[in-house]
């Protein structure tokens, strides 16, 4: 039996949580299921998942929304979307993952990172790849995985390893054994040159991965490989896979050079359109594949901020501060400033354009009079300031914003997106429907099996209204200084 339906169906598999999310070609949402992800924290810096979870949740998650929308009958097309740099080790064989799966926060690898840079080979890895030496990233975890657990060097050595990030295991065990990878996640490994079409044979040797471990680079929209029947109940073509951020920016529509959006989730990620030429930076910004169809490639230039959301949560959850993520705007517009408090959210390194990945938070100025509303400003603050740090950062590279697109649970606060007009200087966007990452995989799925045309037919049926925020006060600059100055600490 094979699907026949209209109805596009999402697998995000994001940080903290895994969804399965249902779309109409006109964008609208007819259901979604969601499970929370257990977080492993071995030691400080180390982030990991359990990768049979995260495939038994997902399924879980496509199975409830699947049946309440009436059987796969339903359903068109899979689009998949996830958490990028996160690293899965799997046997081909059975198909059972070989290690838990390392999470894109993870710092084990700076030690190694640092070795290489050390020796010179940041400039040529930069120069190829778009991106830093630094643990964030697939490959050096990867590398991590083969010299560290014995289970995954003796698949390797017997030819039976596969590794890939999250979309490559979902699209393995949705299929049985279809390997590959998109080239917006590929672009996020350092084995991937911007310029070329698959995995370089001396950056694999650089990093010590084995290449025949690696997925086939596809492009972000097609039919790459049909669903067991037994999973959902029909044999549905899996049609679109992207890395989350490259698909948020899909999701706000930023299809033409200069359009920018930013993402405020676990983490906070800017990502600016750059057409198809490779972006080059000269101040720790990264290039990367924004979407690759018919082997033609957009580029984007981007920022990326470690820690936005998972501040809050931890206020919430670690200190008690706040009871809800909701809270924290209530509470910032309670106090006229921050009493002088200003918090750098490094809990796991900081990201672009510093790129420390030793860093480690700092909460400054508190005094007796200090309450727990300044400490929430404060926090909210801090996504702002990252952000300007990034602008500053992306009109030096030639790609300053006239208008910054959000999105991600953390946008909904208007507070902060007023914060961030006010603070840029721009105009800040944020469409009714500000879950834009499974929008983008959602069309990228309906081009890939030609419910759209286009990316742009898709963008302008899939899209809803937009919500402005117009720059306000100015903040005073003495909010400028204290936070150069808490930089300054770490």
């Amino acid at each position: 039996m094979t699907a026949i339906g209209d109805l596009i169906l999402v697998l995000d598999a994001g940080t903290t949580s895994t969804r399965a999310m249902l779309f109409t070609p006109q964008g609208v949402l007819k259901g979604v299921a969601q499970e929370e992800l257990t977080q492993h924290y071995p030691q400080p810096g180390w982030v990991e998942h359990d990768a049979a979870e995260i495939w038994d949740k997902t399924l879980a998650c496509a199975r409830q929304v699947t049946g309440e929308a009436g059987g796969a009958k339903r359903i068109a097309a899979i689009g998949i979307t996830n958490q990028r740099e996160t690293v899965v080790a799997w046997d081909k064989v059975t198909g059972q993952p070989l290690h838990h799966a390392l999470v894109w926060q993870d710092r084990r690898t700076a030690d190694f990172c640092a070795s290489l840079r050390d020796s010179g080979q940041e400039p040529v890895v930069q120069a190829a790849t778009g991106l830093l030496l630094d643990p964030y990233f697939s490959g050096t975890k990867m590398r991590w995985l083969v010299d560290n657990i014995p289970a995954v060097a003796g698949a390797a050595t017997s030819g039976r390893l596969a590794l890939g990030t999250v979309e490559s295991w979902l699209t393995w065990k949705l299929s049985g054994g279809a390997h590959v990878t998109d080239a917006s996640n590929a672009s996020r490994t350092l084995l991937l040159p911007l310029a070329g079409a698959s995995w370089d044979d001396g950056l694999c040797e650089l990093l010590g991965v084995p290449r025949a471990a690696l997925p086939e680079v596809t492009d972000n929209a097609g039919r790459f490989a049909m669903t067991l029947p037994e999973f959902l109940g029909a044999a549905i073509p899996i049609a679109g896979l992207v890395g989350d951020q490259q698909s948020a920016t899909i999701g706000q529509g930023c299809l033409n050079p200069g359009e920018t959006k930013a993402t405020y989730g676990t983490g906070a990620f800017v990502l600016a359109n750059m057409g198809s030429e490779v972006p080059r930076s000269g101040h720790r910004l990264l290039g990367t594949v924004l979407c690759q169809l018919g082997s033609a490639r957009t580029y984007a230039l981007e920022g990326s901020v470690f820690v936005a959301g998972s501040l809050i949560k931890w206020l919430r959850d670690s200190l008690g501060i706040i009871t809800s993520a909701a809270e924290t705007a209530e509470l910032a517009g309670s106090v006229p400033d921050s009493g002088g408090v200003t918090i750098i959210p490094a809990l796991s390194g900081l990201g672009a354009p510093h790129w420390r990945p030793e860093a480690r938070g700092v909460i400054m100025g508190m005094s007796f009079s200090t309450t727990r509303a300044h400490v929430a400003r404060a926090a909210l603050e801090a996504m702002a300031m990252q952000t300007a740090d990034l602008a500053a950062a992306f009109a030096a590279d030639g790609a300053g914003w006239t208008a910054l697109r959000i999105d991600g649970g953390m946008s909904a606060n208007d507070w902060m997106a007023q914060d961030l007009a006010d603070v840029l200087r721009v105009p800040v966007e944020r469409p009714e429907f500000v879950e834009t990452t499974a929008l983008g995989a959602a069309m990228l799925a309906s081009v890939g099996v030609g419910i759209h045309s286009s990316l742009a037919d898709a963008a302008r049926a899939m899209r809803g209204s937009v919500q402005r925020f117009m720059p306000g006060a100015e903040p005073a600059a003495e909010r400028r200084i204290g936070w150069d100055k808490a930089l300054g600490l770490i």
